[in-house]
């Protein structure tokens, strides 16, 4: 009894420490401000600028959250506040679902893949509710302009995921990332749909050229036009987690996440080398957000949707055909 007792106390602190500590909310807190550094160190570069200090996201993130925070007299308060909040929660919660450690995530299920990208929607929804409901017109067109992007850039990132799904056959992250380790040629064969991802995760973060609800020199800030504080602290941090979470997920499901080539022993080795693994693997799709950032212009929203339905929808079917002949011809 006592040592059972043990072990389910044990048990207890790994969960507590999975979710607090590594790979939990402290890590994908200081983890953000690392790549919102590097994303504004980079860019500066290639623009040949210095670019801020190491510490500068995080000074920000205190100063934002010292400020002082005020509700609009026309905004409706309860949904004004919540949005900010809801949207963060749901990335957090994305988050524990990737493998990260190791090809099995602390809460590996059969349709993990779904859950993930179903909660990585909700911040998309919750900037649209922030803005509509800040009693302010640019935060409202700021608003519309998420809503009218949400589908132009969630069909192919949702259907270009799902291609290694099609291809192994499951739904589950962990049974993606074991095939792509014992077949290599899976990478070659969904390329398409991992440039397909990588350019709708673009849009879907906002970011350029795809800021179009965030457009200074139009609305402002968009649907963040009103908030201030520690409101709009929480909303630059959940956008900041949003890219990890996002440049994680392509790295789990067409990069093979956190599986190194070689394991080793004991098992708490084999995890720190597949953390390691998995940091570099996001870092790297986060470097490519970047230089996608810094080599277009910003484009309007009417070019946002062709695009989307012209060539990223169209594309995103071909890489689907190819993984459905390829799973069913058995050729990998």
């Amino acid at each position: 009894m006592v040592c059972r007792k043990g072990v389910e106390s044990i048990d207890i602190l790994l969960t507590l420490l999975y979710l607090f500590i590594f790979p939990g909310f402290i890590f994908l807190f200081a983890f953000s401000l690392f790549t919102e550094y590097l994303d504004r160190k980079i860019y500066a570069r290639m623009q040949r600028r210095v670019g801020p200090p190491f510490l500068q996201p995080f000074a920000d993130l205190v100063k934002l959250s010292a400020k002082e925070d005020v509700v609009p007299e026309n905004a409706e308060r309860f949904m004004f506040t919540a949005a900010p909040i809801i949207g963060l929660a749901a990335i957090f919660a994305a988050f524990l679902y990737l493998p990260i450690v190791s090809s099995t995530g602390l809460h590996s299920f059969n349709g993990d893949l779904i859950v993930v990208l179903y909660l990585l929607t909700i911040p998309t929804l919750a900037m649209f509710l922030g803005g509509w409901y800040s009693g302010n017109v640019f935060g409202q067109k700021g608003g519309m302009r998420v809503a009218s992007l949400l589908f132009s850039y969630e069909i192919p990132f949702f259907l270009t995921l799902l291609t290694p799904a099609l291809i192994e056959g499951s739904w589950k992250m962990a049974d993606i990332v074991t095939f792509e380790i014992t077949h290599p040629l899976v990478f070659i064969i969904s390329f398409l749909g991992f440039v397909i991802g990588l350019i709708a995760l673009q849009g879907k973060l906002e970011r350029l050229p795809f800021d179009i609800p965030e457009a200074e020199t139009e609305i402002v800030a968009g649907p963040l036009v009103e908030y201030s504080g520690r409101r709009l602290a929480l909303f630059r941090l959940a956008r900041d987690a949003e890219m990890v979470v996002g440049a994680g997920l392509l790295a789990v499901v067409f990069l093979a996440g956190p599986e190194p080539i070689v394991h080793l022993e004991p098992v708490y080795l084999s995890w720190i080398v597949g953390a390691l693994v998995f940091l570099a693997k996001t870092l790297f799709v986060i470097f490519l957000l970047i230089l996608i950032k810094s080599a277009v212009a910003r484009i309007r929203t009417d070019q946002m949707i062709s695009f989307a339905y012209k060539w990223l929808i169209p594309l995103t079917l071909v890489q689907i055909f190819i993984a459905i002949i390829v799973r069913f011809l058995g050729g990998i």
